[in-house]
């Protein structure tokens, strides 16, 4: 006897979900690559998607959801909105280490002008996101987990990026500067 129907189509389809989550990093990374023409800033950028799992978890727990197939989608929707803040802030610090200040300063600058923009988008997403994690309309306990993902992910990554991401990017920077003076 095997059990058959709903059980293997959802674990083919979380399967399915699983590589296109991981396929969809590996084509961000090189992407960022691409863009910024260095293979650490986008490791720094990336950094917002392990921060963002962290919220998962934590909203997932607190909420008494499981992880689901909507929440799988909302963690691939997450992804997207918090790498994007990560590469507001680190391109920021780049245009501005090329008019020459420091990587210290540069980034102190990047998180003063991209403040505001980035708390917006968390802010804007999260109000967005609350009448269906609240499942206030008939129908919505269904993506109701996809809500609550993008919601505790979001801002779990948004409070944690602008600490965190800040300082990868001066570590790598500093690095990056004692080994072209070493050599």
């Amino acid at each position: 006897v095997f059990v058959t129907g709903e059980k293997d189509d959802m674990e083919e389809s979380i399967k399915k979900l699983a590589v296109s989550l991981v396929l969809a990093v590996i084509f961000v990374y090189f992407l960022l690559v691409s863009q910024f023409k260095s293979f650490l800033h986008p490791i720094t950028i990336m950094i917002a998607i392990p921060l963002e799992i962290i919220g998962v978890v934590f909203a997932l727990l607190l909420t008494g959801k499981y992880l689901s197939m909507p929440a799988i989608m909302g963690i691939i929707l997450l992804t997207g909105i918090a790498v994007n803040d990560s590469i507001h802030l680190i391109d920021f610090a780049i245009e501005a280490k090329k008019e020459g200040l420091s990587p210290k300063d540069a980034m102190i600058e990047a998180g003063k002008t991209r403040f505001r923009p980035i708390l917006m988008t968390t802010f804007s997403t999260t109000v967005g996101m609350l009448p269906l994690a609240l499942e206030l309309a008939i129908g919505a306990e269904k993506y109701s987990p996809l809500a609550t993902v993008v919601i505790g992910g979001l801002t779990s990554s948004t409070l944690l990026l602008l600490f965190i991401v800040p300082v990868v990017y001066t570590s790598f920077e500093e690095l990056k500067n004692r080994r072209t003076k070493i050599w």
